[in-house]
């Protein structure tokens, strides 16, 4: 199983799919990491903050909170539907649909450019990268969080593998994808060549918490593709499977699958 590979497939959420997005994984996991991603560039109070690939926001709303001001925060997604979700709950914030390769903003415009759980998803990540140097100020900071190593991440991997069992190959490409910046060093030399110069990285282990076993596999696989393409048999063999691959990360209180995460800090080279 490899995981430096980049995604081969990306997809268009629906209304419904945002809102769920926004219900289940923002507490599940998002939740966890983005007041560490805003605390580890040191946003504070009056700062300009961008946000790229946003989502439904949860980053943007976490940088608000400590500028004070969320007039001063901006949000940039590609997703109409994580856009519109994010308005309604930080309405007075500037988000803006974009390509992170081609930021609609200035040159120098804020001091601190963030980014969570989105590299992955990029077509041209060093594109993007060097588009978020840009975009900050000389003074300013770039933090980018992606997903570790899978197979630093057990809970994760077991998942993997039972589905890759059940759905073939296809599953492993859009389960694992999350997982292709694991690499730090490689991620490192790819913000070198971005005009970043990384200051700082942190690796955390976290944990995806859902109610149950068949809660998150029914979240992560609903989440992709792979759900259009499971019939009822294999979808239930994959959920059968993995209460039993799971089994050493659940509790009384639900379940909670460890995830390995990065945190790169980083500031323009000029």
């Amino acid at each position: 199983m490899t995981t430096t590979a980049e995604p081969a497939e990306t997809f268009e959420l629906t209304a419904e799919q945002a809102e769920g997005y926004e219900a289940r994984f923002v507490p599940a996991l998002f939740a966890e990491w983005a007041p560490l991603l805003v605390d580890a560039v040191g946003v504070g109070p009056g700062d300009r903050v961008l946000d790229v690939a946003c989502g439904t926001g949860i980053v943007a709303r976490t940088a608000a909170a400590r500028t004070g001001d969320p007039a001063v925060v901006a949000g940039l997604d590609r997703a109409d539907a994580m856009l519109s979700v994010a308005r309604r709950l930080l309405p007075t914030a500037d988000f803006r649909r974009g390509d992170a390769a081609a930021l609609p903003f200035d040159d120098g415009a804020f001091d601190a450019v963030l980014c969570q759980a989105g590299l992955m998803f990029f077509p041209a990540p060093e594109a993007a990268l060097a588009e978020m140097a840009r975009v900050a100020a000389p003074d300013g900071n770039v933090g980018v969080q992606v997903w570790g190593r899978l197979e630093s991440s057990p809970g994760y991997l077991a998942f993997v593998e039972v589905a890759a069992r059940h759905a073939g190959a296809d599953a492993i490409g859009l389960l694992s994808s999350y997982f292709v910046h694991g690499d730090l060093d490689r991620l490192s030399d790819r913000f070198g060549a971005a005009g970043l110069e990384v200051v700082a990285t942190t690796t955390r282990l976290g944990a995806m918490r859902y109610d149950s076993v068949d809660d998150f596999v029914t979240t992560e696989v609903g989440a992709t593709p792979l759900a259009g393409r499971l019939d009822e048999a294999t979808y239930a063999a994959i959920r059968e499977d993995s209460r039993e691959a799971l089994r050493p990360f659940a509790g009384d209180d639900g379940i909670a699958v460890p995830i390995e995460g990065h945190i790169l800090v980083a500031r323009p080279v000029h």
